[in-house]
């Protein structure tokens, strides 16, 4: 299953994130599969694309990064899963 996040960061936590994906680099756990990551660096915000087939795994990937960034995360369809929903 695909799902999208977006996440945000505040001014005062900039510092820190910075910090933590230097040296983490912002990894999924194991079991998520990250598609691609996109960043607005002058608002502070990105999305993540992510493959899992738990949605805790992608639960505890934002976990961890909880205190510094908030996030708003759902599934969504590619074409073909759309179609088969839309067109039967």
């Amino acid at each position: 299953m695909l799902f999208v996040t977006h996440w945000t960061c505040s001014p005062e936590n900039l510092k820190a994130v910075v910090a933590r994906f230097k040296k983490t680099g912002g990894t999924p756990p194991k079991g998520v599969k990250m598609i691609g990551r996109w960043h607005d660096v002058t608002q502070g915000r990105g999305i993540t694309v992510a493959e899992a087939d738990d949605a805790s795994a992608i639960a505890s990937w934002s976990y961890q990064w909880s205190d510094l960034l908030q996030f708003e995360t759902y599934p969504v369809l590619d074409d073909a899963g759309a179609a088969k929903v839309l067109f039967g």
